[in-house]
C-alpha cells in the first residue's frame, strides 16, 4: 500500500477540484465516485473513491491551508500523481 499526506496553501474548492481531478486523470487513476461537502460559513471536504483506493481533501481556510491524503494499492499511478502534484503546487 502506498500512502502520502501533505499540506498545501490553496483552499479554493473549485481550484482544488480541478487540480486534483486533472492529476488523477493524468496519473491513470480510475475515479469511481466523487463526493463533496461545503461547510458554512467556509470549508470544504472532498473524497475521490478510486478503484485503486482513495484521495481525500480537507480545507481549513481560516488557517490558509488544505490537507490532502492519497492512498493507492498500485504504484505506477501513485508515483505519477506525486510527480504531477509536485510540479503543480
Amino acid at each position: 500500500m502506498h500512502n502520502v499526506s501533505f499540506w498545501i496553501s490553496e483552499t479554493n474548492p473549485e481550484k482544488l477540484q480541478l487540480l486534483l481531478n486533472r492529476g488523477l486523470k493524468k496519473s491513470g487513476f480510475n475515479v469511481l465516485k466523487f463526493i463533496d461537502y461545503h461547510f458554512e460559513p467556509f470549508g470544504f471536504t472532498g473524497l475521490w473513491l478510486l478503484s485503486e483506493s482513495h484521495l481525500a481533501v480537507h480545507t481549513f481556510p481560516e488557517e490558509n491551508r488544505t490537507y490532502i491524503e492519497l492512498s493507492s494499492c498500485v504504484a505506477a499511478p501513485y508515483y505519477s500523481f506525486l510527480k504531477y502534484i509536485n510540479k503543480a503546487i
